[in-house]
């Protein structure tokens, strides 16, 4: 039971219900593929490699077998669930019905929680091969380092992301057809609040600044998140991304039950699970920028 829920009881005629501060749901699983799966592990993509033509040089010559490498991308779901009671005294006390925010409450928390899956897979040992058992680690090639820029430590820089959307055309990724993110926290955007490139309509055809937020800069979209890891040394591990390189995959998206238990008094209880679990799919598709705060 919510011990704290006397705190809702009825004082005066306030009938509305304020969520406090918090991330309200997923922010980034519209910014990668998503898929279903049942079983134990999904199998993500078939990933095909690419082969190299061989010249024809004389008449009649043997026909070439070219070997195409094969490999996989698997994903791994993991459970989350969140529940509470509400006392039918409680429901007496205040003016709402407090079932519904709980509801909305508990799976805002799965959301974030997917957020996390994602955010885990980024810059984390992937599975790969015929039955997932390979270990895939991220290649230190695709981090643009603290000091770019400027030499020493710094924050989130216009060097930086020319630096990060080098490696992703250097890797071939496809910017004409491939959606491109920067995922950053509140540090990072006033770090390039603070750039004059950014923001001044002298270096862009159109405004940067939506209602004092950049959204979209350089060909990238911004979004803001507070969930990021830290490094060692405490400096923000800033993802930069297409789309079609991260994947959510969902066993069973999020769901709520809300239900009476004869063992707690007939309380009602609000009831909220997931299924689900990310993987990087392409590590040429995935950049991490550190910044400094």
């Amino acid at each position: 039971m919510s011990f704290e829920i006397s705190t809702a009881f009825v004082q005066d005629y306030k009938n509305t219900v304020d969520f406090l501060l918090q991330q309200k749901g997923s922010k980034l699983r519209e910014a990668v593929t998503m898929d279903t799966y049942t079983g134990k592990a999904g199998k993500a993509v078939e990933q095909i490699g690419a082969v190299t033509a061989q010249k024809k040089t004389s008449r009649h010559s043997d026909t070439p077998l070219i070997s195409t490498p094969h490999d996989a991308r698997w994903v791994f779901p993991e459970d989350y669930e969140w529940a509470d009671l509400i006392d039918n005294q409680d429901k007496l006390r205040m003016i709402i019905d407090p079932t519904s925010p709980y509801a909305i409450n508990g799976a805002m928390s799965l959301g974030r929680s997917q957020d996390d899956e994602i955010i885990s897979a980024f810059f984390g040992t992937n599975k790969t091969g015929e039955n997932g058992t390979t270990s895939t680690t991220f290649p230190a090639g695709n981090q643009v380092a603290v000091t770019v820029g400027a030499g020493s430590a710094t924050g989130m820089n216009i060097a930086k992301l020319r630096a990060g959307k080098k490696i992703l055309m250097a890797n071939e990724v496809d910017l004409d057809s491939d959606q491109l993110f920067v995922a950053i926290t509140a540090e990072q955007h006033d770090d390039l609040l603070g750039e004059a490139q950014a923001v001044s309509l002298d270096y862009n055809d159109k405004p940067v600044l939506v209602d004092g937020r950049i959204t979209s800069f350089m060909g990238f979209n911004f979004i803001n998140i507070e969930r990021l890891d830290v490094n060692g040394s405490s400096q923000r591990r800033c993802p930069m991304w297409a789309k079609s390189g991260m994947h959510l995959g969902m066993w069973d998206d999020i769901s709520a039950e809300v239900t009476p238990r004869a063992d707690k008094s007939y309380a009602t209880q609000v009831y909220v699970s997931g299924t689900f679990g990310a993987t990087r799919l392409e590590e040429g598709k995935v950049v991490e920028v550190i910044c400094a705060e």
